[in-house]
């Protein structure tokens, strides 16, 4: 079984700064690729950033790239997402994932999810 366990998120004023963290446990942490995603209420699923298990490839959706940054850390099994100049627009609850395969932006592709962590973004 792989479990996942996001912590970080909170209320923060925007232009604030938040660090996600996701915690894995289960099967060997390194052998996959972690993602994360946010849903807000009433809209879809959006792919954020993912980071591959080999060669540590990222991959950014353009809504986000330049201020959020993921990374891993597979000594202690977590993934982080930083996320800078956070915007009320960022409000949604932010959920990490977890695949076998290479990073990708379809939900569809990650078989592992958390419960996710609000973060509320105010003006």
């Amino acid at each position: 079984q792989v479990q996942l366990v996001e912590s970080g998120g909170g209320l923060v004023q925007a232009g604030e700064s938040l660090r996600l963290s996701c915690a894995k446990s289960g099967r060997t942490f390194s052998w996959y690729t972690m993602g994360w995603f946010r849903q807000a209420p009433g809209k879809e699923r959006e792919f954020l950033a993912a980071i591959g298990w080999r060669d540590r490839i990222t991959l950014y959706a353009e809504s986000v790239k330049g201020r959020f940054t993921i990374s891993r850390d597979n000594t202690n099994n977590t993934a982080y997402l930083q996320m800078n100049s956070l915007k009320p627009e960022d409000t949604a609850v932010y959920y990490c994932a977890a695949n076998q395969g290479l990073p990708t932006s379809q939900p569809s592709a990650y078989g592992y999810w958390g419960q996710g962590t609000q973060v509320t973004v105010s003006s």
